[in-house]
């Protein structure tokens, strides 16, 4: 193909859209036209005079992906050979580990594994650094898709994960998971009790119940409202609500609820440059009775997790303990190319909290800009690195070693969870003064 055909090529498919909705197609800018033209002549130097002959299809989904890698790490692209990989995972019986991961600046690091899941079972929890999988360096892949694709695979078959646990002084482990299909409850309580079911009730003397949800699922809001009102039944005065190394998942399951806790006041909203704005409101319906409510939340509690906890926080009805939330408040759109033998995954709106402040954290963020969920004043308390590996191991304990639940709920190495100590002083004082 000529030179001067390529550009007129990606001229018309990248410009054509708005020169469609301007309806005026001479209206093409000159830099428009420059920058493709300085695209293609790129093109054409790498096809003609790199020392090996070269793939062009290869050549425009690197750039596609460089494109798309340069905006955000949630944004992505799919070519027709991760497109049919993706529909075998979808038709067939695939399975996975069970863990919701980040990649950014070349590192994928777990923000949570499902507790009952394989991967925590195995040892892997929130925080590690995924260096290799089955022997391959992360720094290959371009996307987290990608590395997702990676470590998924066919129902009983093993992965092989080198880990870096967060912490001083940790060497890289690897560890072998075999995959499984990923289905487990997302409400948890403090306890196992004798017949291996969760104990929701912190203290029944001070009757604090306690409940921590691992992730945001379609079941995840019938769970709750039943254990809710089975907590309320039983006297609860005060509610302690972990959202810690909760990754998100669905926004629907998060608005729902939301609703159980507001009898009015915004939820949340959406906006975007290109998308209609849209906006929640809670509903007096359906609405439990007031009770005080501490949200735990911390570094790795992230989208519909910080939906809930900004929610909840804005609207007054629960203070925030812990530490700043992650900031992840993007919404991403998948988009069809190529009659469907492609995509990408683009970021196109983000999560605006009630108070009107955007949650997400935009490449660049300083930390003293407004991202995230921080914790209410005073109520701040960060782990450090061996703070939070002796919570993530109590966590474990609790969520793994079901056959005793004596030790499931032990503190074990004489840790002190101050985050939740917090969290309880308030809710006491609170009830105190009722």
């Amino acid at each position: 193909m000529h030179r001067t055909s390529v550009l007129g090529l990606l001229s018309l498919a990248l410009l054509s859209p708005r020169a469609i909705h301007a309806d005026d197609a001479a209206d093409l800018r000159r830099e428009d036209y420059e920058l493709m033209k300085l695209f293609v002549e790129s093109f054409q130097q790498i096809e003609s005079n790199y020392v090996t002959e070269v793939d062009r299809r290869e050549l425009i989904e690197a750039a596609i992906r460089g494109m798309i890698h340069h905006l955000d790490q949630y944004s992505g692209y799919m070519g027709p050979a991760d497109v049919r990989r993706f529909s075998q995972v979808v038709d067939q019986e695939f399975g996975g580990i069970g863990i919701h991961v980040n990649f950014h600046g070349g590192v994928l690091r777990v923000l949570s594994p499902l507790p009952g899941s394989p991967a925590l079972e195995a040892g892997i929890q929130s925080g590690d650094a995924i260096l290799k999988v089955d022997g391959d360096s992360v720094k290959k892949f371009t996307a987290v898709t990608e590395a997702v694709q990676r470590i998924q695979g066919p129902i009983g078959r093993p992965v092989t994960l080198t880990v870096l646990h967060p912490g001083e002084d940790q060497q890289p482990e690897e560890i072998t998971v075999v995959r499984d299909v990923i289905q487990v409850p997302t409400v948890h309580g403090i306890r196992l009790k004798d017949d291996k079911q969760w104990d929701f009730m912190y203290s029944r003397d001070a009757g604090i119940g306690y409940i921590h949800l691992a992730h945001f699922s379609q079941r995840t809001f019938d769970e709750l409202q039943s254990t809710l009102q089975e907590l309320v039944d039983g006297g609860m005065k005060g509610l302690i609500l972990d959202l810690r190394s909760n990754p998100g998942g669905l926004l629907d399951a998060a608005i729902a609820i939301c609703d159980l806790f507001l009898r009015k006041g915004n939820i949340v909203s959406v906006h975007g440059r290109n998308v209609a704005h849209q906006s929640w409101e809670a509903k007096e319906e359906g609405t439990l009775p007031e009770f005080p409510i501490a949200v735990l939340v911390n570094r790795y509690s992230a989208s519909a997790s910080e939906v809930v906890s900004a929610a909840l926080q804005d609207n007054g009805r629960a203070v925030v303990v812990g530490e700043r939330t992650w900031g992840k408040g993007s919404v991403q759109n998948v988009i069809r190319l190529e009659d469907g033998n492609s995509q990408i995954k683009l970021t196109m709106a983000a999560y605006h909290r009630p108070s009107g402040i955007n949650i997400h954290r935009m490449k660049g963020a300083r930390e003293e800009d407004d991202w995230g969920v921080r914790p209410n004043e005073g109520f701040e308390h960060r782990f450090d690195g061996r703070e939070f590996s002796q919570w993530w191991s109590e966590m474990r304990r609790r969520e793994v070693l079901r056959e005793n639940s004596d030790e499931a709920s032990s503190d074990g190495d004489g840790f002190v969870d101050t985050q939740l100590k917090a969290a309880l002083e308030y809710v006491h004082s609170q009830i105190a003064q009722e």
